[in-house]
């Protein structure tokens, strides 16, 4: 079923259940998109579909390019049990011509909540040159990074500490022992800055706290150098007292409205057929272990506020998250709530084991039997003109490494050479299988080389590298400001300037769309 630009953007912002997914590649995503839209791309299609939109009952509307992927896209997602698909007619550039909004860049709700939060609560900032003087003066101060770790590792401001949001809260009572020394927070630009620092004074936290100004880009634009390739410690270990001030710290959030329900309520609200529900686990990987919960997805607290749209395709559904304190489930449910999501925190007592939640949109999705071919026995296919080595990995990893005699493909523009009769798919299995589906019913034959490129080059494959790709051939990547983090001043300067406008370019509706955030007063 085709709709208009505006029936789409008035079922965003209807108030109701409704999946807005983007099916274009990263590239022309990043380059512009609605508010509002889930990023899903074609190349991926199902398996991210299923993760995102588990309840195929729920309103879905697909944008394009114009170009008629979302008709193909419609077909497969019919084929996984949705039933209520609507495509955006004329795609992106009808968008465009209605006049409606389109944001550059990715994650773009919840930085703006980062920023609506920066405008509406004003945290105190340290600029990057204040910050170096203090380090240089060596005045006592408590300096967290609080992104995970693998971003940390990217590059980080010299003598930083890992610990990002949720943990950091949740674990401050193991780190500062004082209400004196300040706490300056960073991540990498200014979202997960401004809402740590939010968060510590939600808490009641007494310590002068500081979002550090613009993070490592902001560093970086001041001259200063960042250290690249560091190892974050393990998270401090919790004793007796310091879990009780997490627990205490948690009640203030009940100040805020959050959600607090017992585990039997949250299993009930999770088994709501009328609705569609998403479960996460705050715990970290060993508290998970020692009490598992193994319907719920594990993530970071600050993550799921940083990039919801990465977890969660369904606007104004209901989260559950669990946690054991209640802080880190509490402190994400104050943000998301923001978002426009119900959301409610169930606490584990630690020793109890967790009740089933059963989802009842859980179904087994759509998969594709794609018949494994040996390393050797491909080796040898590819002697023959007819066979055809397709690549489906990132496009960034083939110009590092592929396999002699592959081509790098993705989903929406594989072009099968006239006279081809089989088809060999090198990827990860959610690649392989889409594509396969696709290729079904051409006369080809299909097979998955499901090896290591070490496998293949062991059995004496020969490994090639490549030139760059540019914008046009690696659609698979978010181009813009891709190069921030990397000494691109310019890219940077971008980045902010984009950041710090995106409450500008909200109409009405928008703006509507992001709910008030009391905080807690002073402790």
């Amino acid at each position: 079923m085709n709709i208009r630009p505006e029936q789409a953007k008035a079922l965003v912002h209807s108030g109701d259940e409704v999946a807005f997914l983007d099916v274009r590649e990263a590239a022309d995503y990043g380059d512009g998109h609605p508010l509002f839209v889930v990023h899903c791309p074609y190349s991926r299609l199902e398996a991210e579909a299923l993760r995102l939109v588990p309840n195929r009952a729920v309103p879905l509307i697909l944008i394009d390019s114009g170009d008629g992927v979302s008709e193909r896209a419609a077909a497969r997602l019919d084929a996984c049990g949705y039933r209520n698909v609507q495509i955006v007619e004329g795609g992106m550039p009808a968008w465009r011509a209605a006049g409606y909004g389109v944001f550059a860049g990715v994650n773009v709700p919840s930085k703006t909540l980062g920023e609506l939060q920066e405008h509406d609560h004003h945290p105190d900032t340290l600029d990057a040159e204040t910050l170096s003087a203090w380090q240089k003066e060596g005045r006592a101060f408590h300096f967290f990074d609080s992104r995970p770790p693998a971003e940390y590792g990217k590059m980080r401001i010299p003598g930083a500490q890992c610990l990002p949001n949720g943990e950091l809260a949740h674990r401050l009572g193991a780190v500062v022992q004082d209400e004196q020394t300040p706490i300056v927070i960073t991540c990498a630009g200014r979202t997960r800055g401004i809402v740590g620092a939010l968060g510590l004074r939600a808490l009641g936290v007494k310590n002068p706290v500081y979002a550090l100004e613009n993070g490592t880009q902001g560093w970086a634009l001041a001259d200063f150098a960042l250290d690249r390739g560091a190892v974050a410690d393990p998270y401090p270990d919790l004793d007796d007292e310091a879990h009780a001030l997490s627990r205490r710290r948690a009640g203030r959030l009940k100040a805020a409205g959050v959600s607090f329900v017992s585990l039997k309520e949250a299993a009930r609200l999770h088994a709501d057929g009328s609705r569609t529900s998403y479960l996460f686990d705050m715990r970290t990987q060993a508290e998970r272990a020692r009490l598992p919960c193994p319907a719920a997805t594990p993530v970071l607290g600050g993550q799921l506020v940083q990039s919801t749209d990465l977890y969660v395709g369904v606007r104004h559904a209901r989260l559950v998250l669990v946690d054991d304190t209640g802080l880190r489930g509490g402190l994400a449910a104050l943000w998301l709530a923001g978002l426009g999501y119900e959301v409610h925190v169930a606490v584990s007592d630690g020793q109890t084991a967790l009740p089933d939640f059963a989802s009842p949109h859980t179904a087994p999705g759509l998969t594709a039997t794609v018949e494994r071919i040996p390393v050797a026995q491909a080796i040898d296919a590819l002697k023959h003109a007819a066979t055809s080595l397709f690549d489906l990995r990132p496009s960034a990893e083939f110009e590092k490494r592929h396999l002699r005699g592959a081509v790098w493909s993705i989903r929406p523009h594989v072009r099968v050479p006239e006279g081809a009769d089989v088809a060999i798919l090198f990827g990860d299995e959610p690649a392989v299988t889409a594509l396969a589906s696709d290729l079904s019913g051409s006369g080809l034959r299909v097979f998955w080389l499901d090896a290591s490129l070490e496998e293949c080059a062991a059995a004496g494959w020969p490994l090639e590298t490549s030139a760059p790709m540019d914008r046009s051939q690696a659609i698979d990547r978010v181009w813009f400001v891709h190069d921030r983090h990397d000494g691109n001043r310019e890219a940077s300067l971008r980045y902010l300037a984009w950041e710090t406008g995106l409450i500008e370019q909200l109409d009405t509706q928008e703006r509507a769309e992001f709910r008030p955030v009391g905080l807690p007063g002073p402790a």
